[in-house]
């Protein structure tokens, strides 16, 4: 099993919306990849109520099979789509892909 981390930390303003307008958007997209791409084995999505300067806005959490599963998911049309917004509203990102 590869457990998929993703955390994001968003501008205060993009696409004509808010740091939080684009937090629960990105949210809903990635959430709505569930029924989209058959090999995604979990899915969650949290908005931080942190206020630390340390914290991230949007964290990503996610299951897959096996790498190979990652690596279709990763490539999928519909992942493309959100990575081509999240890119335009975002400043950092880290990731995290490990095997348990």
């Amino acid at each position: 099993m590869i457990k998929h981390i993703v955390m994001w930390r968003l501008k205060e303003l993009a696409n004509n919306a808010t740091k939080q307008e684009n937090a629960k958007k990105l949210k809903e997209k990635l959430e709505s990849l569930r029924d989209k791409i058959e090999e995604i084995k979990d899915i969650e999505v949290g908005i931080n109520v942190n206020p630390s300067e340390a914290a991230f806005d949007v964290v990503l959490y996610s299951e897959f099979e096996n790498l190979e599963a990652l690596n279709i998911y990763q490539n999928h049309p519909e992942h493309k789509k959100i990575v081509e917004f999240v890119t335009q509203i975002r400043t950092d990102r880290c990731v995290v892909d490990y095997e348990k």
